[in-house]
């Protein structure tokens, strides 16, 4: 007997999207762009909300699309599809990243429902947090999420964290005496109460006098300081990493940024993702030699704190495409399909 798929409709398609666009990205650019098909969803980079400044390898803006992609699979996942990634599956079409095609109804699982609740309370915490340790089996938790999606997530421990914090405080403060910094920040930060994207002032959390804990630093951009936070001197760093640095790794480490941040937002935890040293070579090799992965992507800072809203996103009509027709702004290039089964 030959069975059939019942392809998803179109409006839990187009939910999805509106999941997806929930997910992090740096200075809240929001890279990505999508096309819906029978059965299927193409998800886009677009390139031309890539921070070239501090993003000039297009590593974090394939890390951010990477993430609306899991976010993707979880929404179809808990809309009751299981479904498979091909990545770069047209080489004519080389800003097509991933496309989701489902392929067999399935219900949903406990951690799945769990993790698609949270999507929407999920949110970067700037502000600090209370000295509490994050117990072992919440790491530990954290841990299963990013070996879920092929990458490794190392607790930083006591004997290293200064200095890691210190390489974090040292990498800002060069990236913030790099030419074209301060002109990309301004694109992205501080604009009008109706803007969709970037990072509004609300959102930025408080001044850190002792510098501590390294915030990246937006308040010179404002007419007005930032309020004064005591953050704690003890954060609880975990730096992700994966086995590769190609294109391939930045997606993976992008999928499991999202898993992770959506784990800690089901157990309860706030996060905060520590960008600055991992945007200078110097800093990044030195990172990469001290967790599980050999290469280092993201710092994360992780704790119990206050809650925080939601940064704006686009509307569907600005990220959705029309049926048909191509949306690519780089040549064509040799494709290196990859394919797994969501989980």
């Amino acid at each position: 007997m030959v069975s059939t798929v019942t392809a998803p409709h179109r409006t839990v398609l187009t939910d999805c999207v509106r999941q997806a666009v929930q997910a992090p990205s740096l200075h809240n650019s929001q890279p990505w762009r999508f096309r819906l098909g029978r059965g299927r969803i193409d998800v886009y980079a677009d390139r031309g909300r890539r921070l070239t400044v501090l993003d000039p390898a297009a590593r974090e803006l394939m890390m951010s699309v990477g993430a609306a992609v899991f976010t993707a699979r979880l929404a179809l996942r808990a809309a009751g599809f299981a479904s498979v990634v091909d990545l770069f599956p047209d080489a004519a079409e080389p800003d097509l990243v991933a496309r989701l095609t489902a392929v067999r109804q399935a219900p949903p699982t406990a951690v799945a429902q769990a993790l698609a609740e949270a999507v929407g309370r999920r949110h970067t915490n700037r502000w600090p947090f209370i000295r509490a340790a994050v117990p072992a089996r919440t790491v530990a938790a954290l841990q299963d999420a990013a070996r879920r999606e092929g990458t490794e997530l190392g607790l930083v421990g006591p004997e290293a964290r200064h200095g890691v914090l210190d390489l974090a405080r040292w990498a800002d403060g060069r990236l913030r005496m790099m030419p074209g910094y301060r002109t990309e920040l301004t694109r992205w930060v501080a604009g009008p109460p109706s803007r969709r994207d970037g990072v509004p002032a609300w959102a930025m959390g408080p001044d850190d006098p002792r510098a501590g804990v390294p915030v990246r630093h937006f308040a010179e951009l404002l007419p007005f300081p930032l309020p004064v936070g005591h953050f704690e001197t003890e954060p609880t760093v975990l730096l992700l990493s994966t086995g590769g640095d190609t294109v391939f790794e930045h997606i993976a480490a992008g999928q499991a940024l999202q898993r992770v941040l959506l784990t800690a937002t089901w157990l309860g935890l706030a996060a905060m993702p520590i960008s600055q040293p991992l945007e200078l070579s110097t800093t990044r090799d030195k990172l990469s030699g001290t967790g599980p992965g050999s290469t280092a992507q993201i710092l994360l800072r992780v704790g119990y704190g206050r809650p925080v809203r939601a940064t704006p996103r686009r509307p569907l009509e600005d990220v959705l495409l029309p049926t048909g027709g191509r949306a690519t702004t780089e040549p064509p290039r040799p494709a290196r399909p990859r394919r797994w089964r969501a989980r």
